[in-house]
């Protein structure tokens, strides 16, 4: 056994207690990371990795960062997921026998962050916790410990039910049980990127019972135990702004998997994984971080109350009806300060008298609001000001107790206002007189001595001195200085006079200090009793914040208030994608209009590539979305049904977390669609079966379709390339063809982007791969092997007839038993055997589908057909 000092055996008695963490411990006025923890900061916060002596024959790999300064690289470690231990010593060295007493005080992980600079202000902060009570059963936990914001929902059907809900929240970590499946803890952390941390214990302690006074059920109250017990462990502190755990009622939301979420890039772009391009990039006009968050809240969580939608629309009609109150009314709530974090802060300890007087300035703005909102002429609005409380209280306690402009710090004293302590202003008074006293002194001492160069100092080893120069020695009187320091050019004296003075002027000073640090700790806990109305106060802030705007954005980009219908009517006209029109500043989006009314619930859309499919497709979820948060939508009228689901199936990247196929997700997410849609629900399915072989393909779709219209009853925009499919309308009494417009000029093909009924005639597969600047000389050659290829088709269909079409519908095994038997055929029937090779050929040719390959994949094909034509 290595033989280590007495300080490196207590870190390693504290680190094998946090293994999963950075230990951070505290020596003087760094914190060390020693062993494996060194080596692995060393990397990843880019510091110099050094080595100290603990007792050992070998050296001891070291790094350090100074304390002042840790911040940012606590968040850095965080930010990459990781959990960092903060130890600290919890004694005065100068008292301590032997090694300083250490502890960990605070555990500060990727869900437990309270520090604003990392935070992301617009976003939450979410701890999560699962607790599994069968194999469908489960609760999940959310926690934003920076808020205090606490809710819980049940999930009863299935772990990936689990994952969706997950998937809809910014979560950071999830605490769950150490029994939890291994491959569910895998799943966690590949598909949802998450920090995982185990607790086992859920009893709650007598204290904590008011946070859960509301939830009905015994399994909620277990999984909310184990998410509070992971909290009290890791914070160590006060948690008195935890709010009473609510619980989400799922069915009141309209529910969006991860899959449509993901598709649809309502809070994130999937290439860029940025706010940028997405629906809350266009529609956030909040001006304040509560606002912000809330905003995002209710995006991933539209309505499916239609009285509480229309409620929303009717406050946004009247904000719009007043630009100039609207105006006045954003500028006061910019002022207003991140009052959420601020009550975490204040329960936390961790709050300066800097933020304090932020949240003064804050609650200086709240009476303008109200009287804002009293302005507006609509009733909506106005009532937006009921129940507001503007916390005149705690706004005069602020105001009486802390100066104007603070330090940053709160115990270096300039906190508190004269007056507002009586002891405190004695204290500095006497400080304040005793420095005036000094100054006087020290003239005094200039004209009895007749030494101009004579003055009085202060250092803190000495204290107060009076210093001469040794060219001035002989004008001093004898008797009445004490010499106290030499100096090379003077000398350094002391009077009893000076020194009793000094006592004064210390002793004041210090107990001012002390006296501001204890008043300023006071105040804090009073602030802290404030906590619920700041929260309250903070609620309805926020949701003022993001009706006024949902006016804004809808003013700005023309958005029209939607009606809701109960008969499954969707009725848009001049449709537009809220966000291609905004990166297509020039004014060039094409509307749209979308009609599926009781007769029609399925819209097979056709047309070429480029054409506009996917984003008409994309504009009609993000329509419904939009409705059911309460903002107006991107139209010139429309009339919808209130969605309960919306399932999407849009773009072919393969699942690598998992290993699937592009087409074993295509499967699989329509599966999911159709076995959990309802008639209330809104599906899009694009280009389903191309992952397959054409036929395959085409049987999988035509039956899909089929199964949605006999079975679902869902609204359903399903496009697709295979033109076959637009008979579908003479069988299916609830299909409706629709394509989007394209005209060919002058050889050249122009995508109008508008949706006509019909289907489509062509694929203009060749105008595209012209579009994409394809080398000339192979689009001619592909335009020339088309036009083989139609000629072929046609002269073939003329004479092959019925044999052909058996020969078409052959399985790919009878094809190539039907090429391994030719291989036999004599000499003698060489004839025959030509022709018959040529017929498999045509065969082959009739069953490639050239308006859905690449040119890449249409020249390899070419190059397959032109190797067994040789052959002949």
């Amino acid at each position: 056994m290595a033989k280590y000092t007495p300080m490196m055996e207590q870190y390693l008695k504290i680190k094998a207690v946090y293994q999963d963490c950075f230990l951070f411990f505290r020596l003087g006025d760094f914190y060390e990371m020693f062993f494996d923890d060194a080596i692995a900061a060393s990397r990843e916060l880019e510091i110099t990795l050094t080595s100290r002596d603990g007792g050992d024959k070998e050296r001891i790999p070291m790094c350090g960062i100074p304390y002042h300064s840790s911040e940012n690289y606590i968040k850095t470690l965080v930010e990459k997921g990781y959990k960092v231990a903060i130890c600290e010593q919890v004694e005065d060295p100068k008292q301590a026998k032997g090694v300083v007493k250490r502890e960990v005080v605070q555990l500060i992980t990727p869900g437990t962050v309270m520090e604003g600079g990392m935070l992301d202000e617009k976003e939450n902060n979410y701890l999560a916790s699962i607790t599994d009570f069968s194999e469908q059963i489960f609760v999940i936990t959310y926690t934003d410990l920076s808020t205090g914001e606490t809710s819980i929902a049940m999930i009863e059907n299935g772990w990936g039910a689990v994952l969706s809900e997950l998937f809809n929240r910014p979560v950071k970590e999830i605490v769950i049980s150490p029994e939890l499946p291994e491959h569910y803890q895998l799943e966690l952390q590949e598909r949802l990127q998450v920090t995982l941390s185990f607790q086992n214990e859920t009893e709650i302690t007598d204290e904590f019972h008011y946070l859960i006074a509301d939830l009905p059920e015994q399994k909620l109250v277990t999984a909310f135990g184990r998410m509070l017990n992971y909290i009290q462990a890791t914070q160590k502190r006060s948690l008195d702004h935890l709010k009473p755990a609510q619980k989400i009622e799922l069915h009141q939301f309209m529910s969006l998997d991860m899959y449509s979420k993901r598709n649809l890039e309502l809070t994130e772009t999937i290439l860029r994984k940025g706010k940028q391009g997405s629906l809350l990039w266009v529609i956030d006009q909040t001006v304040t971080a509560m606002g912000a968050r809330k905003l995002k809240k209710w995006l991933e969580r539209p309505l499916l109350n239609r009285r509480s939608i229309e409620q929303r629309y009717k406050v946004v009609d009247g904000f719009i009806e007043q630009f100039f109150e609207r105006e006045n009314l954003r500028e006061q709530l910019k002022a207003i300060y991140d009052l959420e974090r601020l009550s975490g802060r204040v329960a936390f300890g961790n709050v300066n008298a800097r933020d304090l007087i932020q949240l003064k300035h804050s609650l200086d703005k709240i009476p303008a609001v109200i009287q804002l909102l009293t302005e507006f002429t609509s009733e909506h609005v106005r009532e937006l000001s009921d129940g507001i409380d503007p916390l005149t209280n705690l706004y005069d306690l602020l105001d009486n107790s802390l100066v104007e402009e603070p330090p940053l710090t709160i115990k270096e004293g300039g906190i508190i206002k004269d007056g507002f302590h009586g002891q405190l202003d004695d204290y500095r008074d006497a400080s304040r007189n005793g420095k005036q006293w000094i100054a006087e002194l020290e003239q005094k001492e200039k004209q009895e001595t007749n030494i101009k160069s004579l003055k009085i100092g202060y250092n803190r080893v000495f204290g107060y001195y009076i210093e001469v120069t040794k060219a001035n020695l002989h004008l001093l009187p004898e008797g009445k200085y004490e010499r106290k320091q030499t100096l090379t050019n003077a000398e350094r004296y002391i009077t009893p006079e000076l020194k009793e003075k000094e006592s004064l002027i210390l002793e004041a000073e210090e107990k001012s200090v002390e006296l501001e640090y204890d008043l300023f700790v006071e105040l804090r806990e009073q602030v802290k009793a404030f906590i619920p109305q700041l929260q309250q106060l903070a609620d309805k802030i926020s949701e003022i914040d993001v009706l006024q705007g949902f006016a804004t954005v809808s003013e700005a980009n023309d958005y029209t208030r939607p009606s809701l219908n109960d008969n499954r009517s969707v009725s848009v006209f001049k449709g537009r994608h809220p966000v291609v029109e905004q990166v297509m500043k020039d004014g060039s989006f094409v509307p749209n209009d979308v009609v599926m009314n009781e007769d029609s619930d399925i819209l097979l859309i056709t047309g070429p590539n480029m054409s506009g499919k996917s984003t008409y497709m994309r504009q009609v979820a993000l329509t419904a979305i939009m409705a059911q948060i309460g903002c107006f939508v991107p139209c010139e009228q429309a009339e919808l049904p209130v969605f309960d689901q919306i399932f999407t199936r849009i773009g072919a990247a393969d699942d690598l977390v998992s290993g699937q196929s592009t087409f074993m997700v295509e499967m699989l997410e329509a599966k999911h669609a159709i076995t959990n849609a309802t008639d209330k629900s809104l599906i899009l399915l694009d280009e389903i079966g191309r992952g397959t072989s054409t036929y395959d393909g085409m049987a999988l779709a035509q039956a899909i379709i089929e199964y949605i219209h006999e079975h679902v009853h869902a609204k359903t925009l399903f496009s697709t390339h295979y033109h076959e499919l637009t008979s579908l309308d003479e069988s299916l009494a609830k299909l409706k063809n629709v394509h989007v417009r394209a005209e060919e000029y002058q050889g050249n093909v122009v995508f109008l982007h508008q949706i006509q009924d019909g289907a489509a005639d062509e694929s203009y597969g060749i105008h595209v791969a012209k579009l994409a600047e394809l080398p000339e000389e192979l689009i001619e050659r592909a335009t020339k092997i088309l036009a083989q290829f139609e000629g072929t088709q046609t002269k073939h269909t003329q004479t092959a007839g019925n044999q052909q079409i058996v020969e078409g519908n052959k399985t790919e095994e009878q094809q190539q038993a039907d090429q391994q038997l030719s291989l036999f055929v004599t000499e003698t029937s060489d004839k025959k055997a030509t022709s018959k090779n040529e017929d498999k050929l045509v065969c082959e040719l009739q069953k490639l589908n050239l308006m859905e390959m690449t040119p890449m994949e249409a020249m390899n094909q070419l190059y397959k057909l032109q190797k067994k034509a040789s052959r002949n």
